[in-house]
């Protein structure tokens, strides 16, 4: 078991990393951030592994930026950790789009990776 301290920082090395293909519209780079078999769920219909990650921003705005909070975090078992987060979509020519976000983030090897994602709108 962790605390909530190294919870948040191995999420924030891999939302960090998610956070600046976005901001860089980089879908590729995105999309390398994920499990080769993530589920991914944003506003869209579902996809699983990485080609729907990057098709899914490749349709994004360009101009669009990501800014997370970390809520919550549990650490469900060895090597995984799980992240409700608050989010905020920002573009160039609309008001801004706040979500919730749940990772859950998973070790493979030395590194971690996001394996599930899971946006809510809350209007």
């Amino acid at each position: 078991m962790t605390s909530m301290t190294e919870d948040t920082a191995i999420l924030s090395a891999v939302l960090d990393r998610w956070k600046a293909a976005v901001d860089a519209h980089q879908p590729e780079r995105v999309a390398a951030q994920f499990t080769e078999d993530a589920v991914f769920q944003g506003l869209h219909p579902y996809s699983v592994g990485r080609e729907g990650v990057a098709a899914y921003y490749d349709s994004q705005p360009l101009g669009m930026k990501a800014a997370y909070r970390v809520l919550e975090t549990r650490w469900p078992a060895e090597n995984v950790v799980l992240g409700y987060l608050a989010v905020e979509f920002s573009f160039t020519d609309r008001p801004p789009l706040d979500v919730k976000l749940s990772v859950l983030v998973t070790r493979a090897g030395d590194d971690w990776y996001i394996s599930h994602y899971q946006v809510s709108r809350l209007d």
